[in-house]
């Protein structure tokens, strides 16, 4: 199969295999089921929704009649854990995620090797990498490519975050040469299910941002902890980190309510999810 990926339709909370509604089983030893989804033969796919992107007209940006603003209220807030160590953690009252800019704004404030995540509600976000003279790299429709910043943002607005990923990033020159040198790469040449997991590893290099990076057998050793409340959260795990990136943009996509219905469904709260179905 190389590195050609499948569609497969993301499974619900209430089709993952769990035996307790907080993702464990006190009577079962490390070994018992928890809550995780694979994405083994899956791919989000960001740019399927942004068909126009494959024509970019010169110094012009579309929009989706049906896209809508972005409502960082619906955006949850997450963090994701190796073992007991925290590799990503998204606050949505940090400075610099409480503000988004326009295209414009951003070239302002880009330095080359920067990571630059464009966002709108009901869409996957799309990541790309700052590379200089206002353009950027980014993987779109199974293809590597280099356009400028403010076609790639299509209108939607956008933010640095560089500081979302807690792995030591690569020196500038470094981050720009990886993401250059993958310039045309399309199909199965590819490595990464999205853009995400390109622009991460063209910043740090690391190979479990690739399809494949990590084996996926034994223990799920990736946590994905859903920060709802002060008082609510809920964790899932995963044996790969890439499949965690997956679930954490479909959450992106769907939206911070929906995530909590689709929540309160799987573990049979049927107005809203109680504190005691969480954990701390």
């Amino acid at each position: 199969m190389g590195n050609q990926v499948e569609k497969l339709t993301h499974i619900s909370y209430a089709e993952v295999p769990t035996s307790d509604p907080n993702g464990f089983d006190p009577d079962c030893d490390d070994d018992g089921p928890r809550i995780g989804v694979s994405y083994i033969f899956s791919n989000d796919d960001d740019d399927e929704q942004d068909d126009h992107l494959d024509h970019f007209p010169p110094g012009n940006q579309l929009t989706s009649q049906d896209e809508k603003p972005f409502d960082q209220q619906d955006e949850l807030e997450c963090a994701v854990y190796y073992r007991d160590e925290c590799v990503y953690e998204r606050n949505t009252g940090a400075a610099d995620m409480r503000t988004t800019h326009t295209a414009e704004s951003l070239l302002n404030k880009c330095r080359p090797g920067d990571l630059v995540e464009f966002v709108a509600t009901g869409q996957y976000p799309h990541w790309a990498v700052y590379v200089g003279d206002f353009q950027v790299v980014h993987l779109h429709r199974a293809e590597i490519k280099n356009n400028f910043l403010t076609d790639v943002s299509q209108g939607k607005k956008g933010r640095i975050v560089n500081g979302l990923y807690r792995y030591r990033a690569l020196p500038p020159e470094v981050i720009v040469r990886n993401a250059l040198d993958q310039v045309g790469a399309r199909d199965r040449e590819l490595y990464w299910r999205n853009s995400e997991c390109f622009a991460a590893w063209c910043r740090y290099g690391k190979r479990e941002f690739k399809i494949g990076g990590e084996i996926r057998i034994g223990k799920q050793p990736y946590r994905l902890k859903l920060l709802f409340t002060e008082k609510k959260s809920h964790v899932l795990e995963f044996q790969s980190l890439e499949d965690v990136i997956m679930e954490k943009r479909r959450n992106d996509q769907i939206g911070k309510d929906a995530v909590m219905q689709e929540l309160a469904s799987h573990l049979n709260t049927p107005h809203e999810i109680k504190d005691e179905h969480f954990v701390n």
